[in-house]
C-alpha cells in the first residue's frame, strides 16, 4: 500500500441499480480522502460500479444468474473462488450498505478487519459487523446522505460527487447508429417510463398526453428493457424512435448523456440520468418518497414532481383507497405540468446530439 493511501475498503452494495447509484458519492467521498475503494457488486449495478472512476476494483457476485441456473453445489464453487479472490486483497474495512442476508454471508467472511454497518440491519446482517454504527437508516433523509453518514464515521469529508463509467469507442458508435434516423435540428427528449412496481408507474393517459404536448418541439426517443416493450408501444413509442430492448446499462449511459431532458417515474433510469449531470431530469413519483429518491433539486434542472396527496408516498404494494381515490398517485401529476417544465426547459436550447 503506498504511502498516500488511508488503507483498502471494500464497499459492499449488491442492488439494486438506483441503490447502487446512490452509493457512488460514497465511494467518490472514500476515494478523495485516500481510501483505496473496491465494490462487490451483482449484475444490476455492475457497469455503472466497473470502470468508474471512484473504484479500483470491482467484484461481480452473479446472484442473478445464480438464481436461474439453481444449482447449489455449482453456484456454491462459484461464491468460494469469488470470495478467495475478495480475501486476496486484505482489506482494512469492510461497509455493508445493502444490510440484508444477501450481504450478510460476503460480510462474515470478507476477511476485513472492520466489517461496518448501521444499527438496525435487516434479516440478521448484523452478524456479518463487528463494528455498529449507533444510527439507523433515517427515512427522513436523503438515500445519499444516508449512506454519506459511513464517510462522516470514518472521518471523511462527505461529498456529494456522481461518476460513472465512460463510455468505449464500441458504445459512441452503437448510439451513433441507434439515433441515426431521428431529426438532429431538435433536442433530445428521453422518456423510460418503465419501473419495477405497478404502482409507480404514471398512468398510460397521462403519457399518451405529455406526448402529444411535447412531440413537435423535439425528438422523442424511449427506452425501456426488453419485457417492458408492451408500455412503449401503449403510449405510442412506435410513432417515434424506440430503442426498448436494444440497449444495455452502458448504452444507456452515452445515450442520456446525449438528452437534453430525461423523463421517468422514479426508477434506475432516473438515478442514472440525474448521476451524469448532463441532461435535465423530470422524475415522477406516485406511491415512493421523492425526499429520499428525488434529485436533489434546483428547480431549473431537476425536478421530482408529484400529485401532493395526502396518502403520498405509501409504499405499498397495492393501493388502500377506493372509488374515485383509487390508485389517484398513479393518475397524478397532470401531464399539462409536465408539459411546462419540458417547454421552458426547451426554450432557446440546442440540440444534445
Amino acid at each position: 500500500m503506498s504511502e498516500n493511501k488511508k488503507g483498502k475498503i471494500l464497499l459492499i452494495k449488491l442492488t439494486s441499480l438506483g441503490d447502487v447509484i446512490y452509493n457512488i458519492p460514497l465511494a467518490n467521498s472514500l476515494k478523495d480522502a485516500g481510501y483505496e475503494v473496491s465494490w462487490l457488486v451483482s449484475e444490476k449495478g455492475y457497469d455503472v460500479v466497473n470502470n468508474n472512476p471512484a473504484v479500483t476494483k470491482t467484484f461481480l457476485a452473479p446472484m442473478g444468474k445464480w438464481k436461474k441456473q439453481k444449482n447449489p453445489i455449482a453456484n456454491f464453487t462459484e461464491y468460494l473462488k469469488i470470495l478467495k479472490e475478495i480475501r486476496k486483497e486484505k482489506y482494512d474495512i469492510a461497509i455493508d450498505t445493502q444490510q440484508m442476508f444477501k450481504s450478510l454471508i460476503w460480510m462474515l467472511f470478507c476477511g476485513a478487519k472492520r466489517r461496518i454497518m448501521f444499527q438496525g440491519g435487516r434479516d440478521l446482517s448484523f452478524l456479518g459487523a463487528n463494528e455498529i454504527i449507533p444510527k439507523k437508516f433515517d427515512k427522513n433523509k436523503h438515500c445519499v446522505d444516508n449512506f454519506l453518514e459511513f464517510a462522516k464515521y470514518l472521518n471523511v469529508e462527505p461529498k456529494v460527487k456522481f461518476s460513472l463509467p465512460a463510455s468505449s469507442k464500441d458504445t459512441i458508435q452503437k448510439v451513433d447508429k441507434l439515433l441515426e434516423p431521428i431529426n438532429k435540428s431538435k433536442p433530445i427528449v428521453i422518456i423510460s417510463p418503465a419501473t419495477t412496481r405497478h404502482l409507480k408507474h404514471w398512468h398510460k393517459k397521462n403519457w399518451l398526453e405529455l406526448i402529444e404536448g411535447i412531440k413537435d418541439s423535439c425528438s422523442l426517443v424511449f427506452t425501456a428493457g426488453e419485457k417492458e416493450k408492451k408500455i412503449i408501444e401503449e403510449i405510442g413509442g412506435n410513432n417515434f424512435l424506440n430503442l426498448s430492448g436494444k440497449t444495455n446499462i452502458k448504452d444507456l449511459i452515452e445515450l442520456f448523456s446525449r438528452a437534453k431532458i430525461v423523463i421517468t417515474p422514479d426508477s434506475g433510469s432516473a438515478q442514472m440520468a440525474w448521476a451524469l449531470n448532463k441532461p435535465s431530469v423530470i422524475t415522477i413519483f406516485t406511491m415512493t418518497p421523492w425526499h429520499m429518491y428525488g434529485p436533489f433539486e434546483d428547480g431549473k434542472k431537476y425536478f421530482k414532481v408529484h400529485g401532493k396527496k395526502t396518502c403520498q408516498p405509501c409504499y405499498l404494494q397495492k393501493c388502500p383507497n377506493q372509488d374515485e381515490n383509487f390508485e389517484i398517485c398513479r393518475k397524478l401529476p397532470e401531464a399539462k405540468e409536465i408539459i411546462n417544465i419540458v417547454n421552458n426547459l426547451l426554450k432557446n436550447t440546442e440540440n444534445g446530439v
